[in-house]
């Protein structure tokens, strides 16, 4: 019995349903999934209910963009209270920068002759927490480049020229917004930001585990996490950060996180 503890749908930047997403978990076997969406936790409502008629477990979720010393990280929060309202209302705030994000990166491809409007973005993601990926699809929507990989190297990546940086809760702020809405604060895929720098202070601030199995974590790499993991007394968790069919083959079930995993994360829940 598995489970995969990071998903999106298209309630942010995936491009599953929800109910899709829980038909591909279970055709993989999965007994466990957690959707993880970015800035939001809009499609848990109907990925619990899609879970509950296939029997799978649901954990609630969310990956939030944070910043630590000036460094972009993401943070997981598990087991949250979706009723939580100082919790929905940071969301909601932090979905509009999303939203004017988009508008001024759209600004800045028009002022490089990209005919691309913010409405073929919006129309696009049809979600409150539209993404760089929605801008890319309307980019190959429109004939601009051939894939979302392209429109990513040419313009919408750091350092390139429609990137625009957005507002950031800080770590602090996120671990206690995760904390307060009794959920769990998980440092995602780690060994992307080549920065263990960082583990030391989100531990002091609270941080709850690491994400220590991931789809793009070599075997030496995910020793490596498990052994921080150990050190600092963290749990450990894993998914595949599934997107759907958004970049290339889906990687839904890619990563096998044991049950056992998910019962030390109730353990903790329930301390």
């Amino acid at each position: 019995m598995y489970a995969d503890l990071h998903l999106h749908t298209n309630f942010s930047d995936g491009t599953y349903t929800p109910e899709e997403l829980a038909g591909h978990g279970k055709r993989v076997g999965l007994t466990v999934m957690s959707l993880t969406d970015h800035d939001t936790i809009d499609g848990c409502a109907r990925m619990a209910a899609a879970c509950a008629e296939l029997d799978i477990e649901f954990v609630s979720g969310c990956e939030f963009t944070v910043e630590l010393d000036g460094f972009e990280l993401h943070l997981l929060g598990y087991f949250l209270n979706l009723e939580n309202t100082r919790m929905l209302s940071e969301l909601a705030k932090y979905q509009k920068v999303r939203r004017n994000r988009i508008h001024e990166m759209v600004a800045k491809l028009n002022g490089l002759g990209i005919a691309i409007t913010s409405e073929d973005v919006m129309r696009i993601a049809n979600c409150d927490a539209p993404g760089r990926p929605h801008i890319g699809r309307a980019l190959v929507e429109a004939g601009h480049c051939r894939n979302l990989d392209e429109s990513f190297q040419k313009w919408l990546k750091k350092g390139k020229p429609a990137w625009v940086p957005k507002a950031k809760l800080s770590a602090a702020e996120a671990i206690n917004l995760i904390h307060d809405a009794d959920g769990l604060a998980v440092l995602a895929h780690p060994g992307l930001y080549h920065r263990d720098e960082v583990i030391p202070p989100l531990v002091e601030l609270g941080m709850d585990g690491l994400e220590c199995l991931y789809t793009r974590h070599s075997t030496p790499m995910t020793e490596h996490y498990l052994m921080l993991a150990e050190q600092y007394d963290l749990l450990v968790t894993g998914g595949s950060d599934c997107h759907g069919e958004n970049k290339g083959k889906p990687l839904i079930g890619a990563v096998k996180v044991p049950v056992s995993f998910i019962e030390k994360m109730k353990s903790a829940v329930a301390a």
